[in-house]
């Protein structure tokens, strides 16, 4: 009996290690990855070699996800099945990162092996890695990129990128560690008062109905370029303008240096005012220093108005002609005229010329033309007129000689019997002499009459 006992004791423990499953299980050595929010599973292709008896085997696991295949493989004794395992995680399952996943392989008896695989899941935004080259202020183009690091196809990727230099949509596949290049052409217009440094670049992406955003970072380079522009125009009125453009991205101190001599600078005018005037010599030296901002320019305007000195000149000019013509005369000759009283009515006025010899002179004659439409009256103060041309309208006077300072006083009428209304001009007189063996000539003022019809006036020049 207790042999008996003893021999079914050693059946019942030979019994389930002859019916339990015995498989082999080869894994691949990748890691496949999940993106939360994307409708795609991880997918492992499994050789499975059965080492025991036949059996129909499914694939099973306790933490609620979906798995394919679904139902039994039949797997024969000895056989290699290559099985490819489909795994969904559950809605509500939010682990991140590397995910040791446990699943069973069943017998028809229940007996099981447990195995698993690792499973990376991410955020859509940890599959992507954006960035740029650097941006030149002269350039017109920048190269970005965005990078798929993980292995994970992506049918179709929807990009909104987005910068203080740019803003460009693209949509394209990306496979398993892609990187896809753009280029992108710039308008320098949008960052030329940008200064040097760092500046986000980021993208929007949209991935079936998933949404992310990430951010980069774009290197705008340091240039210091500052063109200048001169403009030089006018001659009494010189207009100088120097502008200064700042077309790098860097903070440009600028210095300016203008020199004028000790005369333009009493009429020159700036704007802005200059911030050091230094004098060496007969030189001035105007200095502005400035800050000129990225995009941003300075003008100087310089003028230099010669109008005030050049009517100074023209009128001392004026007076020392003048003076010299004077002091260069041997006689003075002043004419005027006066309104006469005539008995028939007639338009008649006086005409006065007085002579005064500043130095000795000899053989002089004064001549007098008379206006048209004028007679002369023969009747005469002072001296008597030594020829009378009515023809030419000409009348002269002889003196042999005149002492210095001596004076002489000479008149005459004219009339005319048609009425004159206006102003009524006299021609000037002229005096022809000798003096040191040389001929000299000299002209008196000219001489006006204002005629009206109830009022008369005499004007002189």
């Amino acid at each position: 009996m207790r042999k008996r006992v003893i021999l079914l004791f050693m059946v019942l423990l030979i019994i389930p290690s002859v019916l339990a499953i015995n498989l082999e299980v080869e894994k691949p050595d990748s890691n496949e990855v999940i993106i939360a929010g994307i409708n795609k599973p991880a997918v492992y292709d499994l050789e499975i070699t059965n080492l025991g008896l036949a059996d129909n085997f499914r694939f099973d696991n306790l933490l609620g996800f979906s798995m394919f295949p679904i139902g039994t493989i039949q797997i024969s004794e000895g056989e290699t099945e290559k099985i490819q395992l489909i795994v969904y995680p559950r809605e509500n399952f939010d682990y991140r990162g590397f995910y040791n996943f446990q699943y069973s392989i069943m017998g028809q008896d229940s007996s099981k092996i447990d195995e698993e695989v690792i499973i990376k899941i991410i955020d859509l935004k940890d599959a992507f890695e954006i960035g740029s080259g650097e941006v030149d202020p002269e350039s017109n183009s920048l190269e970005i990129y965005i990078h798929n690091k993980e292995n994970f196809y992506f049918d179709e990727v929807n990009v909104e990128f987005s910068s203080v230099f740019f803003n460009v949509k693209e949509n394209f596949s990306l496979g398993p560690n892609e990187r896809e290049n753009l280029n992108i052409q710039l308008n320098k217009n949008d960052f030329k008062k940008l200064m040097a440094g760092f500046y986000t670049l980021k993208a929007n992406v949209v991935v079936e109905d998933e949404k992310t955003d990430i951010e980069g970072t774009i290197k705008f380079i340091e240039k210091d370029i500052v063109t200048i522009t001169k403009k030089d125009y006018g001659f009494i009125i010189n207009t100088n303008i120097i502008e200064k453009t700042n077309k790098g991205n860097v903070l440009t101190k600028s210095e300016t240096v203008i020199k004028k001599n000790i005369i333009s600078r009493l009429f020159t005018s700036f704007n802005p005012e200059p911030d050091i005037v230094e004098r060496e010599k007969f030189n001035i030296y105007y200095t502005w220093s400035m800050e000129i901002k990225p995009g941003e320019k300075s003008e100087i305007i310089v003028k230099t108005n010669w109008l005030f000195p050049l009517f100074v000149i023209l009128f001392i000019v004026t007076i020392v002609i003048l003076v010299k013509q004077f002091s260069g005369t041997h006689i003075n000759l002043r004419k005027k005229v006066s309104f006469v009283k005539a008995k028939g009515g007639e338009f008649a006025l006086k005409v006065t010329i007085i002579i005064n010899a500043k130095k000795y002179i000899e053989r002089v004659s004064i001549v007098d033309r008379l206006p048209s439409l004028v007679k002369i009256y023969e009747r005469f103060g002072g001296d008597e007129p030594s020829r009378i041309n009515e023809k030419n309208k000409r009348i002269e006077w002889d003196f042999e000689k005149l002492e210095e300072g001596e004076t002489r006083i000479i008149s005459y009428i004219i009339y005319s019997k048609i009425g004159i209304l206006g102003k009524f001009a006299l021609p000037p007189a002229t005096a022809v002499y000798e003096r040191d063996g040389d001929i000299h000539e000299s002209e008196s003022n000219r001489a006006f009459f204002v005629a009206e019809q109830r009022k008369k006036e005499v004007e002189e020049e």
